[in-house]
């Protein structure tokens, strides 16, 4: 039953009939009888935001999620009024506006297919206990659509049948279906019908989503206050809503240090120094790559931030240079509680400028920490903000540490029922005072952003590199994110994949696990395991809680560093490859890793698979997931695949048996790819790049690649000084073409390719570069099929 009047319905409250309708640019508002009042705005041809107000007046309008750099503007717009309804027409959509109660329905403007309707639609329920509504949206869920997205939700990647609840915690030791856990990111990509689409809901109070739990045909989500304030994206293209959402809520602002992409050490904690010495000496000893090892708490005078245990740390700015001169780059731990000490500067400057967080009446919001009785500063000022990225100075320009990890900022509390902050908290939020139920969502958030600022503003001309527990939608603009407190299981491995994958599609792909698990410890299987599934996260760190013993590479015997070293090798030297694959996510805001579904839509082979998924655009991987496997089932995407290992060719669209003993990993590229590597590296900087490898694919038709550098630091970048290589490869039975394209002003330190060809179906007899000929037998290397190339070819014939 549908109500269209003011009436109630399980104690909702719903939209009368339109009286009266306006247009203004790109914003039309439709006012109902009963004063409610949906206010459409035509953000872009695919993209309407849908606000809606039940007092006739709108709040404030601000978001901490929209980037002020998101694109606006449409290449057609118009509205038609027809007895029933209005018509919105873009030139991909179209809105249809129930005028007997604001129901809505979108078509896609060319084909006029069905897209998405409301059900029941905007909805309310008055809150008496803290005023204002709760605002509520029921959608109808058309034949076989499925569900992606919501951030690190530990379920598997299609969300149909879930519910979910928005509400950022500390979950430690969390398990499969935990629920709500770190990060906020109520936004999700719906397919059917070949077509998505997607919603983001930008409300920051405490959310919810139900994906055909509750009713089996319908969608629906709401929050304990605000606004019903969503933005719908169309499509068709799964990844042309994930770039469109990441376009509206922020790329990075800038690209990661490549050192970022390395190897990383972590453990709570590694102190003294003499301790943190013995790690990185054995890193270098057994040639295992690492590129940063973090401090944990304990490197803090009594957990206290912004300062340095005299014990431990004598003189950090000594140790710092020295394990810099060594390749590893310094990361600390930096957490909101702010001991209560009159004798700590950090705390009497928050507290003579009024910086700290307050309750409802008046004292300020106290809560034990790791330092014990702590004040927290309230990060939604942008005073408090620049207060605190100033007091990175020290750390930062004068200690040399690298970069700084945010912790416990979802934020939370050991002695506060809920271990968060009470409701009736305070908060700036912009000028826009309200209380910790609206601003609790982006706490986190607003932290990692001032720490951002901290580090950009002391760490240049170098990028800033920082890392956050606790994120809301646009929080991948400042910082990269793991998934928490997870623990040394089989079960946790499976997880970590499915949560990588998913944050990259939910737009925030600079994500990794705490490779072996957080709690608990790993046998060396599953350590090796981890590893191999790590390598292909972009953010990759080893980090556990040491209550159960020692997990760094060589922890576990001989055959199983070996295996730990042979794969952290291979990240070294995918290096170039992950670097181009972050340039294209910060560049147009394509994930990093996909979802086979994601990769391809179309196949609804793909709509459930959770294991494997595509690294950048030429790699596809599928980890071992349980104990004692000498291979696995997996499922290969449409194309050809090269199996990584063997060269041996696999047809897509079918699933396979893959056999991966442990010192293997089902790994495949994409045939026609070419595969950029640089030589293995300790660490990154450590040699300098004097050839490229490219590992060519062959392929009957044609395939594009792409390989972008830079100086891999700093903002020449920004300027021009990159260099983005375009190759296009054309096979046939008997010839291979490759043609570049180059652009940008950097100059690589390296003059040459060495070509490496693989799945040939042809002899080599010649080889013709930029139009001169050379007999294959005076320029092959070793006689396998391997050559060196100047950089700067254009053109490449292989007869």
């Amino acid at each position: 039953m549908i109500l269209n009047t003011e009436l109630e319905y399980k104690g909702n409250l719903f939209p009368s009939h339109i009286i009266s309708y306006e247009k203004n640019l790109d914003t039309l508002n439709f006012t109902t009888e009963n004063g409610v009042i949906l206010q459409i705005t035509v953000q872009r041809d695919s993209v309407l935001r849908f606000r809606f107000t039940t007092s006739g007046i709108f709040e404030n309008d601000f978001s901490y999620a929209i980037t002020k750099y998101a694109s606006r503007g449409y290449n057609h717009l118009e509205v038609e009024e027809e007895e029933d309804k209005y018509i919105i027409i873009t030139a991909k959509l179209k809105c249809h506006v129930n005028k007997a109660d604001l129901r809505t329905a979108i078509y896609d403007a060319q084909t006029n297919d069905l897209i998405c309707e409301d059900e029941l639609g905007f909805h309310w329920e008055e809150s008496y206990e803290f005023g204002g509504d709760i605002v509520k949206m029921s959608k109808v869920a058309q034949e076989g659509e499925s569900y992606y997205g919501l951030g690190d939700k530990p379920a598997d990647v299609n969300l149909k049948g879930k519910r979910f609840e928005n509400w950022v915690t500390d979950s430690y030791a969390y398990g499969k279906y935990t629920d709500p856990i770190y990060k906020t990111i109520p936004f999700y990509t719906a397919l059917h019908h070949k077509k998505a689409y997607g919603i983001f809901f930008d409300n920051t109070f405490r959310s919810y989503f139900d994906f055909c739990q509750e009713r089996r045909n319908i969608s629906s989500f709401w929050a304990q206050g605000g606004e019903m304030n969503y933005y719908f994206i169309y499509g068709p293209e799964m990844s042309e809503v994930v770039a469109n959402y990441t376009d509206l809520t922020g790329k990075p602002h800038q690209l990661p240090p490549l050192w970022a992409l390395g190897y990383h050490q972590c453990k709570w904690s590694y102190y003294p120094e003499a301790k943190v010495k013995e790690i990185t000496n054995k890193f270098r000893e057994l040639k295992i790559p690492c590129d940063a090892i973090y401090l944990d708490i304990d490197y803090m005078e009594g957990f206290r931030c912004f300062t340095w245990s005299k014990e431990y740390f004598p003189d950090p700015k000594r140790m710092v240079k020295e394990l810099a001169d060594d390749g590893f780059k310094t990361i600390v731990i930096i957490d909101p509680g702010i001991k209560i000490d009159k004798e700590y500067s950090v705390f009497k400057e928050g507290l003579d400028n009024d910086y700290f967080c307050k309750r409802a009446d008046g004292p300020y919001m106290k809560g034990k920490v790791w330092p014990g009785e702590c004040y927290f500063p309230d990060f939604t000022n942008p005073e408090v903000r620049e207060w605190w990225s100033n007091l990175f100075q020290e750390l930062i320009e004068e200690i040399g540490v690298k970069g700084v990890w945010n912790d416990m900022n979802e934020p939370a509390v050991m002695d506060v029922p809920g271990k968060s902050f009470p409701d009736d908290v305070r908060h700036d939020y912009e000028g826009n005072p309200c209380s910790h139920r609206k601003a609790h969502n982006i706490y986190g958030m607003q932290m990692a952003r001032a720490t951002y600022q901290g580090l950009k503003k002391f760490a240049y001309p170098k990028r800033p590199f920082v890392i956050t527990r606790a994120a809301y939608s646009g929080t991948q603009r400042y910082t990269s994110s793991w998934t928490g407190d997870n623990v040394a299981s089989w079960e946790h491995l499976s997880i970590a994949n499915i949560q990588a994958q998913r944050m990259c599609m939910s737009g925030f792909s600079f994500i990794g696990s705490d490779i072996g698990g957080f709690a608990e410890q790993p046998n060396g299987e599953l350590y090796a395991r981890w590893i191999q599934l790590g390598i292909f996260h972009p953010f990759c760190r080893t980090h556990s809680s040491g209550d159960h013993g020692d997990q760094e590479p060589w922890t576990f015997g001989k055959n199983i560093t070996d295996v730990v070293r042979k794969f952290i090798e291979l990240r070294y030297e995918l290096l170039p490859y992950l670097y181009t694959a972050f340039w294209r996510y910060a560049e147009e805001g394509i994930p990093i890793l996909k979802s086979l579904v994601l990769y391809d839509q179309l196949d609804t082979h793909t709509h459930y698979r959770s294991d494997e998924f595509i690294c950048g655009e030429k790699i596809l991987a599928c980890p071992i997931l349980e104990p004692n496997a000498k291979g696995r089932r997996m499922y290969f995407p449409t194309g050809e695949w090269y199996n990584y290992w063997t060269d041996e060719i696999v047809e897509g669209g079918q699933e396979l048996w893959v056999d991966a003993d442990l010192d293997s990993m089902p790994i495949f590229i994409k045939s026609g790819a070419l595969i950029p590597k640089y030589p293995v590296q300790q660490f990154v900087g450590e040699k300098e790049i004097d050839e490229l490898k490219l590992d060519v694919y062959f392929k009957i038709g044609k395939e594009t690649s792409e390989v972008y550098e830079d100086a891999h630091d700093g903002y020449d970048y920004i300027k021009g000084r990159y260099s983005l290589r375009n190759f296009s490869l054309t096979g046939k039975t008997t010839e291979l073409v490759i043609q570049q394209h180059k652009s940008g002003k950097y100059t690589t330190p390296y003059d040459t390719f060495k070509l490496q060809l693989h799945g040939l179906p042809f002899k080599i007899k010649k080889v013709i570069i930029d139009k001169v000929e050379y007999s294959f037998k005076d320029i092959q290397l070793n006689g396998n099929n391997s050559f060196i190339i100047n950089k700067d070819f254009t053109d490449l014939h292989i007869l």
